[in-house]
């Protein structure tokens, strides 16, 4: 009997001795209270009853930061949310310096989040999306470097607008479109008005070939109606098909 329950002291001990962590793992270890110094990956061995340690994962984490209500620089009031991207990059800081780094950066993200879409218009928000995210992850990671965590990236997923901005948003839109063709029509007709000019420039420089044209033209209105067309033949014409003397 007493075998026995020695036995079970010894895999109750080993147990508490012997720990296993993966690639991606690292275990701070703390002795008798103050941190000792940061193990694996690998087999790590403790002194039962005198170390403890806690697991930390160095592997990107996803954290999805929840709608936030958001009043923009022109006062326009909207829902955003987003999705950030970090790593613990010191497990050490990470354990020490701050209680729970998950739910802080979580937090710190949030308050981000709704500080600095703040400080832009709406359109600004639609249509700057790279700027922000950019201004987002660098302010985040500069809050977060302290407790050992690196921001790799922010990114906005969605900007819940209001029914009636979106119908302003649609009009104008529309009037944009508008606005576009109307200059696009308007550069168009310059155009053509250009090489018109410059078409009777030349033209005007040459009686022949203004007469040749007049020809053509009248050759083609006749080939799509096919009508017969009578029209005065100019003098100029006539001068032309006189033998030279």
């Amino acid at each position: 009997m007493g075998y026995f329950i020695f036995g079970v002291i010894i895999i109750i001990l080993l147990s508490m001795a012997i720990r296993i962590l993966a690639e991606y793992e690292r275990g701070v270890v703390f002795r008798l209270g103050r941190f000792h110094k940061v193990k694996g990956p690998g087999l790590i061995l403790l002194i039962p009853f005198i170390d403890r340690m806690i697991k930390v994962s160095l592997r990107v984490v996803t954290l999805d930061v929840p709608p936030q209500d958001v009043i923009t620089r022109d006062n326009i009031s909207v829902k955003v949310n987003a999705v950030a991207y970090f790593r613990v990059f010191d497990p050490q800081k990470a354990i020490i310096e701050v209680e729970n780094y998950l739910y802080a950066t979580s937090q710190i993200s949030q308050t981000t989040l709704r500080s600095v879409l703040g400080e832009y218009e709406l359109d600004d928000l639609l249509t700057k999306r790279e700027m922000i995210n950019q201004r987002l992850q660098k302010i985040i990671d500069q809050q977060t470097d302290p407790w050992g965590i690196k921001v790799t990236m922010v990114e906005i997923k969605h900007v819940d607008i209001p029914e009636e901005m979106k119908r302003a948003i649609a009009r104008q839109a529309e009037a944009e479109r508008e606005r576009r063709a109307k200059i696009i029509h308007a550069d168009g007709e310059l155009q053509a008005a250009t090489k018109l000019r410059e078409a009777a420039e030349i033209l005007s420089q040459t009686p022949a070939a203004l007469q040749l044209r007049y020809l053509g033209t009248l050759t083609e209105i006749a080939a799509e109606k096919n009508s017969t067309i009578i029209f005065p033949l100019p003098i100029e014409l006539l001068s032309l098909l006189k033998p030279k003397s």
